[in-house]
């Protein structure tokens, strides 16, 4: 099937149609940023800089202790931390090892964290310590070996290590056991390291990058050295004014989603950025770290530009510093892209991407012409086509379809899923799931997104898994679950809930017990109990009904 690119017409002089692609592991990056800047800042933390040498010498010292502790070649090696320093140096001692990198959501319950790692056959994991008590009550369900226990202390200046808020908890003891290792006691065990060449070719597995389905449990995403170094290679064109080795990057997205992993972490590194690290989102603290660091580039989630704009005293801080920022995870209101691009003075666009794509496929045009509502264009070797969900074949320009893509960024399919890898690859091609169209410049608009995916302030949320733990109350006969409208995290989890006869439950009941077994970002916001919900002739539940309900009231 020929495939028609109307956007390569839109592209500006500066952005290749198409790239060369260095076939290197993902390690590659952080090597050539050292020989090229070796006394570049890589990481600013909270005060504490870190410079590309000591960056990479601290990860091949981490890598060399890792290895005397027993981390094999094709391990999976679980990185469950917020930004700090350790999530880097974590992530790419993992990858000089030749092992592969399982990113874990800190907020993830018992019960989450058991399935990835069962999974994912993690052989171990690198936490915080006041993750440690969550991780020990699961590790001998698990085939972990070693659990690594960090603190965000360990690389805060002396005048901050009693002030920052995450250090401030009565942290648990952790007991000297053979299976329980120290962070900076590992690293300080190997006092020098030589340089490591990964045995890894670009194709070989990097990355499980764990996503959810409308199944229920999450899958991992199989993300090659290729996938990442082509993501990271494809975002640093596509953003041609940025100069290599002068950037800051502020790092808000968390590491362990895999936007902040390639727009931040990978993408600093390519371009020998500085990476101004914070550890979670607080707009205080964002808001002062503009106006002292005066970050360049600032990608983030909708819902994150949302606080910002609506800070209380925002005109006090300096922001101009801001040149280029990219949502995205959610759709991006206009009016939120057009008061934080007067109040920065720079550019703030919609972009578009999946798990499965490292993940980044569409943006609009950073510094030139762009088209409101958006997801933008196709980025270079990245083919898209709208197809007919009953015929499969290519749709004209403003016809609604199911949105495919096929590129070096597409993933290898689903760690041990091969039926499910088939379904949504066809020879090359990546099914979304999500109804999009493109206009006949080129430009793509998603129309609906995957079929019953809530995304709530940039995370993913699949009601199926939400359900299945209202099921397990005693008192609840049925349950569905929807995305409601919500002005701040874009849409938010609405549950509706039919009680068994002779049986109470209350909200807040029903709340407690979804967060003792859901991440809090999971966790409904809404309850409303009905007698029957609507079905089917053959008896499943209606979701669209109850969507549609919502829009109606909307309307009215």
């Amino acid at each position: 099937m020929t495939v028609s690119k109307p956007w390569l017409h839109q592209y500006p002089p500066q952005i290749p149609k198409t790239l060369s692609y260095p076939d290197v592991a993902l390690t590659a990056l952080l090597t050539d940023a050292v020989k090229q800047y070796p006394d570049r800042e890589a990481i600013h933390f909270l005060g504490k800089k870190i410079s590309y040498r000591t960056l990479l010498d601290e990860t091949y010292r981490f890598a060399e202790a890792l290895k005397e502790a027993g981390v094999k070649a094709d391990d999976r090696v679980a990185i469950m931390l917020p930004n700090i320093p350790q999530a880097v140096i974590s992530y790419y001692a993992s990858l000089f090892l030749d092992g592969v990198v399982v990113q874990v959501n800190p907020m993830y319950t018992e019960r989450e964290l058991l399935h990835i790692l069962n999974d994912s056959g993690a052989t171990s994991l690198i936490c915080l310590d006041i993750h440690f008590d969550r991780v020990e009550k699961v590790h001998l369900q698990t085939n972990l070996q070693r659990i690594i226990v960090t603190s965000v202390a360990e690389y805060l200046p002396l005048r901050k290590k009693l002030l920052y808020p995450l250090t401030q908890k009565s942290l648990p003891k952790i007991p000297r056991e053979d299976h329980v290792y120290l962070f900076q006691n590992l690293l300080h065990h190997v006092p020098f390291a030589n340089a490591i060449q990964t045995s890894k070719q670009a194709d070989d597995l990097a990355l499980l990058q764990y996503t959810g389905g409308t199944t229920g449990l999450a899958k991992g995403s199989m993300l090659s050295h290729r996938n990442l170094v082509a993501n990271a290679h494809q975002a640093s064109a596509w953003m041609y004014k940025t100069r290599e080795g002068q950037e800051k990057i502020l790092g808000v997205l968390p590491f362990f989603h895999v936007y902040g992993m390639t727009a931040v972490m990978n993408l600093a590194i390519k371009l020998a950025a500085t990476m101004i690290l914070l550890p979670k989102f607080d707009r205080d603290q964002i808001l002062k770290t503009i106006a002292k660091e005066k970050p360049t580039i600032f990608p983030g989630a909708p819902t994150m530009y949302v606080s910002l704009i609506n800070h209380p005293q925002i005109h006090k801080y300096q922001l101009n510093s801001i040149d280029a920022c990219i949502s995205g995870s959610a759709p991006l209101p206009i009016e939120v892209q057009d008061k934080f691009e007067q109040l920065t003075g720079g550019r703030l666009v919609e972009g578009y991407g999946l798990t499965e794509t490292s993940p980044v496929t569409h943006t609009n045009l950073i510094w030139d012409r762009k088209k409101s509502s958006t997801i933008g264009l196709p980025w270079p070797d990245t083919e898209c086509r709208i197809v007919s969900m009953e015929t499969g074949e290519e749709l004209a320009p403003g016809l609604i379809g199911e949105l495919q893509i096929r590129g070096p960024q597409v993933m290898k399919g689903y760690w041990n899923r091969p039926e499910e890898t088939a379904q949504v690859i066809k020879d090359g091609w990546l099914s979304t799931g999500d109804m999009a169209k493109m206009d006949e410049e080129g430009y793509f608009y998603i129309v609906d997104r995957r079929k019953d995916l809530i995304i709530a302030g940039g995370f993913n949320i699949y009601p199926r898994e939400v359900e299945e733990v209202l099921y397990e109350h005693p008192a609840v006969d049925e349950a569905v679950v929807i995305g409601v409208p919500d002005a701040y995290r874009g849409e938010t989890t609405k549950a509706y809930i039919v009680i068994k006869k002779g049986m109470t439950v209350t909200s807040s009941e029903l709340d407690k017990h979804c967060r003792a077994n859901l991440a809090s970002f999971k966790v409904p916001r809404l309850y409303e109990f009905r007698d029957e919900l609507p079905k089917s002739s053959i008896g499943k539940i209606l979701r669209r009904v109850l969507q549609d309900e919502i829009r109606a009231e909307k309307k009215n």
